[in-house]
């Protein structure tokens, strides 16, 4: 399932976006089209925090599950951006793309013309696909960012690409009209999915605070993206002394639980509600949750420790 698009890709505005929120057009520096998304800044004059939200795999910037962000943003008095970032990830300009990446950062411009926003506190989120995004913007571009909460992210396009056809899902297809053909190795779709896949930049966004979220049994019982992705994230940015191992990785993400020797001490996180949280580590920046739920946001969780990070 496709993370927070459990409500569906919206095609049309509908009742459920705040009316504070407005529908806006803005100028990406990629190919110097316009582009939309949602947007609100709030009535103060004074500087105040950015959220840049991401919407999910086969979303877009109407996508309802976007709502609770801008919720979280009217009642905070900070200013909100949602992107559209070319849509759903099956079409070559879509699924980290060049443009992609350039959209979502035209966006903070915009935001920084349009508000005034505090350069200390500039965040961005998103799951599933939007996770995948959010962290290969953050890769991409880690001296924009205060801090990022990724939660259950793709990491690997190729990777994910043949997980999918072996549990037969939709998104292996939209891989395939993404890069232009099957990513087998040495051919020009693999090395696009090099391109598009935040496990490529990752270790460029070492300086930024990064919290990655996953929920245990996400890759079974049709969640789609296995939690190794996870794992691999936190990897590619914790010290070599903080990385999980590969029979480590396996055995979490095979069993669904967590190793005895993993171990330590309980964590408490009332951020997380009932989904009680089964793994912490942290390691330089970057902070690896594993809690103990599915393919899914808590965005209580994501947004509240955003707002502790500051530059």
């Amino acid at each position: 399932m496709d993370g927070l698009a459990r409500t569906g890709s919206d095609h049309d505005r509908g009742e459920d976006w705040p009316k504070p929120v407005s529908e806006i057009r803005y100028l990406s520096t990629s190919d110097r089209t316009y582009q939309r998304a949602m947007f609100y800044a709030p009535p103060s004059q004074a500087p105040q925090p950015l959220l840049v939200a991401l919407h999910s795999w086969s979303g877009s910037y109407l996508q309802k599950a976007g709502v609770p962000y801008a919720k979280w943003c009217i009642a905070k008095g900070w200013i909100f951006v949602h992107p559209d970032f070319r849509g759903r990830n099956d079409r070559p300009e879509a699924t980290g793309s060049d443009a992609v990446v350039a959209d979502i950062l035209s966006a903070v411009t915009h935001a920084k013309g349009n508000a005034r926003v505090d350069e200390s506190r500039v965040y961005l989120v998103g799951v599933s696909g939007g996770g995948m995004a959010s962290l290969l913007v953050a890769g991409r571009a880690p001296q924009t960012w205060t801090a990022v909460s990724s939660w259950v992210p793709i990491v690997d396009l190729k990777q994910w690409y043949f997980e999918s056809v072996r549990r037969k899902q939709k998104y292996a297809t939209d891989i395939v009209q993404s890069i232009g053909g099957v990513p087998l190795d040495g051919t020009r779709p693999a090395e696009e999915t090099r391109r598009r896949s935040p496990i490529t930049f990752l270790a460029a966004a070492r300086t930024v605070p990064i919290a990655i979220s996953a929920g245990i049994h996400d890759g079974h019982d049709g969640g789609s993206v296995p939690v190794s992705h996870s794992l691999r994230a936190f990897n590619a940015l914790a010290d070599p002394q903080d990385q999980l191992t590969e029979a480590q990785i396996a055995a979490i993400t095979e069993s669904r639980s967590v190793p005895p020797e993993l171990l330590s001490t309980e964590v408490e996180d009332p951020d997380y509600g009932e989904k009680k949280v089964v793994f912490r580590r942290r390691s330089r920046n970057v902070t690896l949750t594993l809690f103990s739920g599915g393919h899914e946001i808590i965005v209580d969780a994501a947004l509240r420790w955003l707002a502790t990070q500051h530059r």
